[in-house]
């Protein structure tokens, strides 16, 4: 069967709403750049105070900044992971310490952010308000026998772990494919962030499955198609998925991490029955189109999409002389308040959000509002009401929510707004 060539559209989506810009990237890495400032400063002065003399002694970029995979992202949800290196014989030898003084280090030169730097269990975290957090992996080294350096990973425990060698693995293996998994790993993220309520597999499980799995083809469309039918195929039959520079340890940690995997499986699964229509003979444009908008649900494919005299009919007549409009502050911090529409990226979960429904009349008798979940996690609290001029609600669940308000004078409705929050 022949797949409908769209490659013109398909390669101008790559180009212009997948990859990264250069500024972007630029910014990214004066990002990480700035909070290594930070950190190495905070340092200093930690070891003046408490006469120490630690000292981050490498640095190495990685995650998919290191390996040219980041993607645009409309919520500026960036991560930036860097690793950074001590001597063994200069730290103390429990992790939790270890990570303590850090996170000490960059709250004293952090002191700005609404949200404090914040020791996770295999990072130290910065974190942006507008989205981005720059994810800090501590290492410490040591001379083997051979008189070469070996590294450990600060987690809950120390691990042997080398910090360069997943993104050794994949650009080693991405020059092989003449650079067709870094853009077909780039296109899969897109897919597995299309929905915001979607638990998917990070990075790093999708770029395993793509170099297991990848069918190089002419045409960019077609060798992202047939791989990620591959990877359907595979998944069909077997969900596991390992390091691939330590093929004995899996990259599925936790029932979570699995569940993710099994998420992806079904929705390839689903979606891809989407792009059948590429196959017949009769396939037009306009079919082509529709049904990658379907599988990406982006607003590029959407924009491509004819719009019907429907469509502008139901616009039309939408107008209304009432308008209620919704005031929306999320409550950051006890003391911090934040204008929802101010908010870049996503809220984070147990943050509380106060709505204030504003309309332009006065003779109404009811306002009437709607919470409506999605995503995986919300499980079968699709949603609620509740009534007044003021509510509030609390983040719970990751995904993209609507707080509906509907305004209504005698039981007849005059007017509506709505609000999308997005939770991280």
């Amino acid at each position: 069967m022949i797949m409908y060539n769209l490659s013109s559209k398909f390669n101008t989506f790559y180009n212009d709403h997948v990859v990264l810009s250069r500024d972007e990237q630029n910014n990214l890495r004066d990002k990480k750049d700035l909070n290594i400032s930070r950190l190495k400063s905070g340092l200093q002065e930690y070891n003046t105070e408490n006469e120490t003399s630690y000292s981050v002694v490498e640095i190495i970029e990685q995650g998919s900044m290191a390996m040219s995979t980041i993607t645009q992202n409309d919520q500026s949800e960036y991560d930036i992971d860097v690793a950074i290196v001590f001597d063994k014989d200069s730290i103390p030898e429990r992790t939790t310490s270890v990570k303590n003084i850090v996170v000490d280090a960059l709250k004293r030169k952090c002191k700005q952010f609404k949200t404090e730097p914040e020791a996770l269990t295999n990072a130290v975290r910065v974190e942006y308000a507008d989205g981005y957090h720059v994810d800090f992996a501590i290492y410490r080294r040591y001379k083997n026998e051979e008189d070469e350096y070996e590294y450990e990973h600060c987690g809950s425990q120390w691990r042997l772990r080398n910090p360069r060698s997943i993104t050794d693995w994949f650009n080693t293996k991405n020059t092989e494919s003449d650079g067709n998994i870094r853009k077909v790993v780039r296109l899969l993220k897109m897919f597995c962030k299309s929905r915001s309520g979607w638990l998917m597999p990070g990075g790093l499980v999708q770029s395993v499955l793509v170099e297991e799995c990848i069918q190089s083809k002419d045409r960019l469309d077609e060798t992202f198609y047939y791989t990620i039918k591959e990877i359907r195929d595979r998944l069909n039959t077997d969900k596991s998925v390992n390091n691939p520079t330590d093929t004995s340890t899996s990259l599925l940690l936790t029932a979570k991490d699995e569940q993710k995997v099994k998420n992806l499986s079904v929705r390839l699964t689903n979606y891809i029955k989407k792009l059948d229509v590429l196959f017949e003979d009769e396939c037009t444009e306009d079919q082509a189109i529709s049904a990658w908008n379907d599988f990406f649900d982006h607003s590029y494919w959407g924009g491509l999409v004819t719009e019907t005299a429907e469509n502008r009919s139901l616009a039309k007549s939408a107008s209304s002389q009432y308008r209620v409009d919704i005031v929306a502050v999320v409550e950051w911090k006890p003391s911090i308040r934040i204008n929802l529409k101010t908010i870049g990226g996503r809220v984070p979960k147990n943050r509380t959000i106060y709505f204030n429904a504003v309309p332009n009349f006065h003779d109404f008798d009811a306002v009437l509002w709607e919470v409506v979940n999605t995503g995986d996690e919300c499980g079968l609290d699709k949603g609620h009401t509740q009534t007044g001029l003021n509510v509030q609600e609390t983040t719970l669940y990751r995904g993209t929510h609507k707080m509906i308000c509907r305004v209504y004078r005698r039981g007849t409705l005059l007017c509506s707004d709505e609000v999308k929050v997005v939770i991280k």
